[in-house]
């Protein structure tokens, strides 16, 4: 496989293409036991490291502070986190335990035989069966990320025989191995599963929702057909891994799939996957990727999936003065009215919202926003009308429109469709968020049925 651009944030080089040309014969789950594995390694005369779930294999020389001696421990955490993302019981199978080598010389491990001559070159990670190999990295957050998401694939590979599409093989991974640690009162820190991280600080140097920002501001957000049809060889840089990332988390977490995804999961992972995914009862291809579109469009820290559900109906003419109230815990909201290609209407708001706190004081809002916090350009609280383009203009994908800001303005649609508002507020704090404003939308000259 191809290493990524320099400049980009590292992402693992893994085990797909190894997966799916079958080779798994490399490494068989019973060529090596772990016995043998662990002499191997102390004949050599590299550091191994143990839990009932991982021995892992190093040249990195004893560091003090730098997390390496608590991998394993740590990584048997993981491994519950992921038997309970597929309801399965960590306890059912006691002889399960991965093989890893975490490497700065890749020549001592060859030389000892754990890195066998079959292993394309990788730049950060690859696995075969329940054995992968990881480049040692200086971040150690960024290494239990790598630990966990080998991990992941050596988990779904053995005990879920998996062999799906490439989205799902990278995407779950991605979304398994995401965490932060959390102390106990004694000190002692613990894996906390964050698929979504709720701050950025939950996960240091991976850079998917940055990315994916970054897509989004250049037109190049993915549509959700390219990501389910994506061949292996396209995930050689952050944004394959980020878009794979996204899918999972929206399927995995969305009230209008999650159940559904969940079954889905839960039977065979095998290549009939995508097929059975666009088969789960109430999936609509047109409202699936508007709402893939809408995620990418709108994603950050915390992303609250029931808070901001769009409701993609094609509501009424507008024709009379309508007023409706938006509520400022909530993302994305049909007005229930719904204009013409080039329709003119007025917007007037009325009222005040809370838009969270500092200290222990509500901060209040008017339809303007407040000057205190700003976010992506403009006052939080700010009243935003909008539209959905489903292809707009020299874009891969469909996004929200702005057509208004503040208390009062006068609208053109931008397209036949219904119309939207929202304050402006991170999705991902829209739970502490309070209130509604009052919006009269009324046609600028008189609506003909």
């Amino acid at each position: 496989m191809q290493s990524h651009s320099p400049s980009a944030v590292a992402l693992p080089t893994l085990a797909l293409a190894l997966v799916l040309a079958g080779a798994a014969g490399i490494c068989r789950a019973d060529d090596t036991d772990s016995k043998a594995f662990a002499a191997a390694a102390r004949r050599a005369g590299l550091r191994v490291l143990e839990s009932d779930r991982l021995i892992l294999v190093t040249d990195r020389p004893p560091r003090d502070g730098d997390g390496v001696t608590e991998l394993p421990r740590l990584f048997t955490e993981a491994f519950a986190i992921f038997c309970r993302h597929y309801g399965l019981d960590p306890a059912a199978d006691r002889s399960w335990c991965a093989k890893g080598c975490l490497i700065i010389d890749r020549e001592r491990f060859r030389a000892a035989g754990l890195l066998p001559p079959e292993i394309p070159e990788f730049t950060n990670g690859f696995c075969a069966r329940d054995r992968f190999w990881l480049r040692d990295q200086s971040n150690p957050a960024y290494r239990r990320h790598l630990l966990f998401h080998e991990g992941a694939h050596a988990f779904t590979l053995t005990r879920r025989n998996l062999d799906t599409p490439a989205w799902y093989t990278e995407g779950i991974a991605e979304y398994l191995a995401t965490h932060r640690l959390d102390a106990d009162p004694e000190g002692v820190e613990h894996v906390v599963a964050t698929p979504l991280p709720a701050r950025k600080s939950d996960v240091e140097q991976l850079g998917r929702i940055e990315q994916i920002r970054r897509l989004a501001a250049a037109g190049l957000i993915p549509t959700l057909d390219a990501v389910l049809r994506a061949a292996p060889t396209i995930h050689r840089d952050i944004a394959s891994y980020a878009a794979d990332w996204a899918l999972l988390t929206m399927l995995a977490q969305h009230p209008a799939y999650a159940q559904s995804f969940t079954a889905v999961e839960r039977a065979a992972l095998d290549r009939s996957l995508n097929d059975r995914l666009v088969s789960m009862p109430g999936w609509n291809p047109a409202r699936a990727a508007r709402d893939f579109a809408a995620f990418l469009a709108e994603v950050d820290y915390g992303f609250d999936f029931r808070r901001s559900a769009i409701d993609w109906s094609a509501g009424r003419d507008l024709d009379s003065t309508t007023t409706i109230a938006v509520e400022a815990d909530r993302g994305w909201q049909h007005s229930g009215l719904s204009l013409r290609p080039g329709q003119r209407a007025t917007i007037s708001a009325t009222g005040r919202c809370e838009v969270g706190r500092v200290t222990d004081t509500k901060l209040e809002s008017t339809a303007n926003g407040i000057s205190l916090r700003w976010y992506r350009g403009r006052p939080v609280g700010t009243l935003l009308a909008a539209q959905w383009l489903d292809t707009a203009a020299g874009e891969a994908s469909g996004r929200f429109e702005i057509l208004a800001t503040g208390t009062a303005g006068t609208i053109t649609a931008a397209a036949a469709g219904p119309l939207y508002f929202k304050i402006n507020e991170s999705p991902g704090e829209l739970a502490d968020n309070g209130g509604t404003l009052d919006v009269t939308i009324a046609p600028s000259t008189p609506g003909k049925k």
